[in-house]
């Protein structure tokens, strides 16, 4: 028997489709960020560490809500690595990298779910699905902020390696004071947003 929900057939089987592309974006971005949280490495172990579990916890519920949205839809979820591999646009990795790399990776992957749920919103609108609508836009929310996050934490490394470069530099007469202001307006700038040296 079809289900009548208000929402014709042609609509909902768009919107299961758009849908289960972003499930397989979000369950990609998730085995990965589990990933990273078991191997990652360095002196920022433990902030990673945490972070990365708050980041995938998050992901496996929208991933259980992406699903059962396409269920309700009147259409099956996706299952099977197969099946999910062939749906995202998530590049795939072993699951281990140096910290920052991590980190990049996962600044893309939450900008390309950011993208992939832009995608579904219009479809959603049109076909009047607000449930579909309010399940992408918090998944959009999340990935935007998650990404403005990690983006900032590549901003803060990258303070740190020009503090290193200038550290390592040569510098006499004019230039040491050039070394002592660079040093001080990135120091500055690590101590403004809360970050030691």
């Amino acid at each position: 028997m079809d289900i009548n929900i208000g929402i014709a057939e042609n609509d909902r089987k768009l919107l299961a489709g758009g849908l289960s592309h972003l499930l397989a974006d979000t369950y990609a971005v998730y085995h990965k960020t589990h990933a990273y949280h078991w191997n990652v490495t360095g002196p920022m172990f433990n902030t990673l560490h945490l972070m990365f579990e708050g980041q995938y916890t998050e992901l496996w519920q929208a991933v259980d809500e992406i699903a059962e949205r396409i269920r309700a839809l009147e259409h099956f979820a996706p299952g099977g690595y197969a099946l999910l591999t062939s749906l995202t646009k998530i590049d795939e990795d072993n699951g281990v990298a140096p910290a920052d790399t991590m980190i990049r990776h996962l600044v893309t992957d939450h900008e390309k779910l950011v993208r992939t749920a832009r995608e579904i919103l219009p479809v959603a609108e049109q076909a009047g699905d607000d449930p579909t609508a309010d399940i992408v836009t918090q998944g959009l929310q999340s990935s935007e902020k998650t990404a403005g996050v990690l983006h900032g934490m590549l901003e803060k490394e990258a303070a740190r390696a020009l503090l290193r470069w200038v550290d390592a530099q040569d510098w006499d007469g004019a230039l040491a004071r050039m070394r002592h202001a660079i040093w001080l307006a990135v120091d500055s700038l690590l101590v403004l947003t809360g970050e030691a040296r």
